[in-house]
């Protein structure tokens, strides 16, 4: 991300007279307290008075409607995809005008934690949105700030104190020889990003908001799973995509594939048959609708294998070698702890084989967590991983900062509302999350089933894209429920190709399903209806 533009103002003398402060005294030290928290401000200015423990005004300036930019980075092609749209726009309107509050929180010797409060100056509904991360993060969510700021939300987000435009901040690098950045990630610049937020608020608007809401996907789910379960109170209501948790077992299987067929190259498979593999798993457990559209509406159901394509002769482009069969049936399982037996995260379901790579390389993203994270070590050798003793090691250096255990109780006896959803072609798999889901009411108190919950998206990758409809209002679903007391049973969602909507699909609740009448337009989500699923959990 580009660095902050100086200090700018409206145009007034008193104003200009600000900025001088700000550029000068103000960007070296905390602001001192110059005026009551309770009072409103003015005017954007104002806010360079306001004091905030352990941080620096970077820019304080009035952004008029229609004209903010996103900065263009490794993340702009990902948020800006309609699927990841909060609000479920097909495409980003314009931004109205709004204050633009930037800072560096720094809570620690070693903190530098880039922090945004975007507040609107007509129209504020009186909530705050907190916006999530994605990947190691190292960058705003300007994006997702811009569609929260046009819902009429006092938005944040953060950097989570590192910057991925810089070498040592890509990636994980940013942890090597740095504990401190990594509590940051892990959960401290979140919950200081939220109660920054929250105090500037205050000051701004002369009142406290009513709600707050915190959405986020990959890494932006698990963030609110974390809030969730170490800051009950900072959230009234949690979208948590795809968490990845627990994140070391989820690094894990992505590591598996690479890591089986470095070490077997009999275990490599060309994509060109996990294609085949799909179209198999497609023809034999794919509905109309699916058959159609492009994917499995229910995917934990199918029955097909990899063994009822194995080659009766030679190899060929239609079927599967004894050893393709051997990796697709392990990828589909994921890792096993060879102490125990026992499944460590379990592979992607079927349908999503198009995806599926066993090439004898790392994931870099995972690799990462044990290289940099866990183990400290650079020069850490993959090739090398014990699915025993590393993975207990790993889970025992950033297990504590990092996993979410299925004790959320805090959080819902706050009043707390949680939201989970997943694609079923997403790597992650889904009946994962819903074991979690279900670990998680079964230690709550029975109240919780009112409190939470889960997604299933057919045909849906990591987050957003795919085949299915991904498209769909996180924000107002949220919102409904918190608000206006409307558990979100069912979402429309919708599939938006150039900007515009080609099919709709309603999302059930978990563990329903959406069925097609077998009458309706396909394309149509009145055309379904939200039933039992065809396996139970």
């Amino acid at each position: 991300m580009p660095s902050f533009q100086p200090v700018s103002f409206p145009r007034s003398k008193r104003q200009a007279l600000l900025c001088v402060l700000a550029t000068g005294t103000f960007l070296t030290t905390a602001a001192p307290m110059l005026r009551p928290t309770a009072a409103h401000a003015a005017d954007c200015a104002d806010l360079v008075h306001h004091a905030i423990p352990n941080a620096t005004f970077t820019t304080v300036e009035t952004v008029e409607a229609g004209v903010w930019r996103s900065p263009q980075n490794q993340l702009t092609h990902i948020m800006t995809a309609p699927g990841m749209n909060l609000a479920g726009h097909p495409t980003q309107p314009a931004n109205p005008a709004f204050c633009r509050v930037a800072l560096t929180l720094r809570p620690s010797s070693d903190s530098q934690i880039r922090t945004e409060v975007w507040l609107p100056l007509k129209g504020w509904n009186g909530k705050l949105l907190g916006v999530g991360n994605f990947g190691w993060a190292g960058s705003l969510m300007y994006d997702g700030m811009v569609t929260g700021v046009g819902e009429g939300y006092a938005v944040a987000s953060t950097d989570t104190g590192h910057d991925s435009a810089t070498p040592e901040g890509q990636g994980g690098r940013f942890t090597l020889g740095h504990p401190e950045k990594l509590i940051d990630y892990a959960y401290r610049a979140d919950h200081l990003m939220t109660t920054t937020a929250k105090s500037l608020i205050h000051a701004f608007y002369g009142k406290n908001a009513s709600h707050a809401y915190w959405i986020g996907c990959s890494l932006g789910g698990l963030e609110g799973l974390i809030e969730a379960k170490r800051y009950p109170d900072d959230y009234d209501g949690i979208v948590a995509g795809a968490p990845p948790n627990p994140i070391v077992d989820f690094n894990a299987e992505q590591l598996w594939a690479g890591w089986m067929s470095y070490h077997n190259p009999a275990l490599r498979v060309a994509r060109a048959k996990f294609q085949l593999l799909n179209k198999a798993v497609m023809n034999a457990c794919a509905s109309p609708v699916g058959k159609k559209q492009g994917f499995l509406d229910e995917p934990d159901a199918c029955t097909f294998t990899p063994k009822q394509l194995l080659c009766t002769g030679a190899d060929s482009s239609e079927c599967l070698t004894a050893s393709e069969v051997q990796a697709a049936e392990q990828i589909y399982r994921g890792p096993v702890n060879p102490r125990t037996g026992e499944v460590i995260f379990p592979g992607p379901a079927k349908g999503s084989e198009d995806g599926f790579s066993a090439d004898g390389k790392a994931f870099p993203v995972a690799l990462d967590l044990f290289k940099y994270a866990a183990f400290q070590n650079p020069n850490w050798d993959w090739t090398t991983l014990n699915w025993d003793t590393d993975i207990a090691e790993a889970t025992r250096k950033v297990g504590p900062l990092l996993h979410v255990d299925d004790n959320l109780e805090p959080f819902f006896r706050h009043g707390g509302r949680l939201l989970m959803y997943i694609g079923w072609n997403d790597g992650h798999n889904p009946e994962q999350l819903a074991g979690y889901y279900q670990s998680v009411l079964k230690h709550a108190d029975p109240a919780a089933k009112d409190a939470m919950r889960l997604i299933v998206i057919p045909g849906m990758g990591h987050c957003y894209g795919g085949a299915g409809c991904d498209t769909f209002s996180k924000l107002g679903a949220m919102d409904n429920w918190v608000s206006r007391h409307q558990a979100p049973e069912k979402l429309i969602a919708s599939r938006v190709t150039d900007g515009k909507v080609v099919r709709t699909r309603p999302l059930c609740a978990w563990p329903s399903v959406a069925r097609y009448d077998g009458q309706g337009n396909m394309d149509d989500a009145a055309s379904f209806a939200c039933v039992g699923p065809a396996r139970q959990p």
